[in-house]
């Protein structure tokens, strides 16, 4: 025998609450992921970001649902004021938290307290919602439907958040298009629970005026967008992109300008050549007949830019993740003029792949060199291209006297991360020769060469070049006192302790 129904029997607006259902969710979930790639950004190490947002949100949500059961009369109205709270709260996330690090010293505590307001909030509304249904609905099916839908609701935010809505409108723009959906949700509630909510003339100018103000902040999204990150980096932008992966910032200053991701300088035009002149050339000091080379990171083509200095250079094989980066590259003018419109050369191919997967899946002709130019270790996803696995998948992609260099960070300011990446590199069977320069923008930077085979330091270096010369080169193989070689573990997929050491000792700097 079926479950009885009650005295209120159901009707057509039922199933359209349950839609509500679905749009709250996935509302939820964006504002939770708006959050934790916003963390992410700005504070780095993003596995720690996100697990303490989700732990945060969640805890917050069970307190929501737990509030809910003093909530006794005019459940209807309940439900229309939440989602006017979540819109606005919800909504505006992404600006205020901006505002909080541009402003304060204390943005910890204010991206918690909006995550944990956000998440009592969305903890409020399911169990509302459940309960002015309850009479409408069978139980185990109220149960299952609401439940469903929640599900399904949180699948599509979290599958177009990185896919679409991430890359096309920002985390500003996205985080108030989603409180407009919440307080639509609202004003769209307030039809279909007419007959419990009496009087709705009031509640619905509220809608709207909450509508309107949402409306407004994402018509003034970018400005704002613009606005703020002129506060935090010191120079004017001249470029800003969100990316899948990234947000892309480059700034002009004096003689001069500069590319952010997700805020961390990846180089000077005024000093870059020191850099990319140290990444490039030592290798090329002991493999002076390199014909084909690969790049993995090195997006902005600055290092292909001086590896297309030597004449042995046949073809070059450029492996970046995020196809913003070598667009940027390709089509920016300052860029461009800076890195001599290298990847439109002939002899250059892209490829826009994660460099680990690519390594790992696809067959090619060995490679006579291999320059490694990804940014530092400072979250999981970056840390996984300096573990053994990585340097064993480089190795089997190289011939048996192939060279490979690898930017290692700072061994002043970053001791035990430089070393701990030369100690990883032979821990996979490399003979490794580390060295280091001064880069004014860095401070002193540092490098490693490797091989298959032993090797001797190179002496001599292509003439010619802004920086380096032939004395300049074998200098930066000896270390003094305060760089020398310390005790470290290896960076592996299991353990990462190179991110770990990489925050704690940056953090003394901060």
């Amino acid at each position: 025998m079926s479950e009885p129904l009650s005295d209120t029997q159901p009707t057509l607006k039922a199933p359209l609450l349950f839609l509500s259902v679905l749009l709250i969710s996935s509302c939820g979930l964006i504002y939770e992921l708006v959050a934790g790639t916003l963390s992410s950004y700005l504070l780095g190490d993003s596995v720690t970001q996100f697990s303490t947002v989700i732990g945060v949100y969640l805890s917050a949500m069970g307190l929501g649902s737990y509030l809910s059961k003093f909530l006794q009369r005019g459940l209807a109205r309940r439900f229309v004021d939440l989602e006017l709270a979540v819109a606005l709260v919800g909504g505006f996330s992404a600006p205020i938290l901006f505002q909080a690090f541009a402003h304060t010293h204390a943005f910890r505590v204010v991206l918690y307290g909006v995550v944990a307001s956000v998440g009592t909030l969305v903890g409020l509304e399911i169990p509302i919602l459940m309960r002015i249904l309850k009479d409408q609905i069978r139980f185990k099916d109220l149960v299952a439907g609401v439940l469903t839908l929640d599900y399904i609701g949180a699948l599509f935010a979290s599958l177009l958040f990185p896919l679409l809505f991430m890359p096309k409108l920002g985390l500003v723009r996205t985080s108030l298009l989603f409180g407009l959906l919440n307080a639509a949700v609202g004003l769209w509630s307030t039809h279909l629970l007419v007959s419990q909510l009496g009087p709705t003339r009031m509640i619905r100018l509220r809608c709207l005026a909450v509508l309107a103000i949402l409306a407004v902040g994402l018509a003034f999204a970018g400005k704002f967008t613009l606005a703020v990150e002129e506060e935090i980096f010191a120079d004017e932008i001249v470029y800003a992109r969100d990316s899948e992966y990234q947000r892309i910032v480059l700034t002009r200053g004096r003689g001069s300008f500069q590319l952010f991701l997700n805020g961390n300088l990846q180089f000077s035009s005024a000093d870059e050549y020191r850099y990319h002149e140290a990444l490039v050339h030592p290798a090329f000091g002991v493999k002076p007949d390199a014909r084909r080379v690969l790049i993995c990171g090195g997006g902005d083509g600055l290092a292909v830019r001086e590896v297309l200095k030597h004449p042995s250079v046949q073809e070059v094989v450029l492996v970046d993740l995020d196809p913003a980066m070598t667009d940027m590259a390709r089509r920016q003018p300052m860029v461009r003029a800076l890195n001599g419109a290298a990847l439109d050369d002939p002899r250059v191919r892209v490829v826009n792949a994660d460099a680990m997967v690519w390594l790992q899946e696809t067959a090619v002709a060995p490679f006579d060199l291999a320059l490694v130019d990804f940014p530092d270790p400072n979250t999981y996803a970056l840390g996984k291209l300096y573990t053994a696995r990585f340097y064993r998948l480089l190795q089997r992609r190289l011939t048996a006297d192939a060279v490979i260099s690898v930017q290692s960070t700072s061994p002043l300011m970053a001791r035990e991360s430089f070393w701990c990446i030369t100690a990883t590199m032979e821990s996979a069977g490399l003979k490794v020769r580390p060295y280091h320069l001064a880069v004014p923008s860095f401070g002193v930077w540092g490098f490693a060469l490797a091989s298959k085979r032993d090797f001797a330091v190179p002496t001599r270096v292509l003439p010619g070049l802004r920086h380096l010369s032939d004395e300049a080169t074998a200098a930066m193989f000896a270390f003094p006192k305060d760089m020398d070689r310390v005790p470290v573990e290896v960076n592996r997929l299991d353990n990462q302790v190179l991110v770990h050491l990489y925050a704690r000792e940056w953090r003394r700097w901060s």
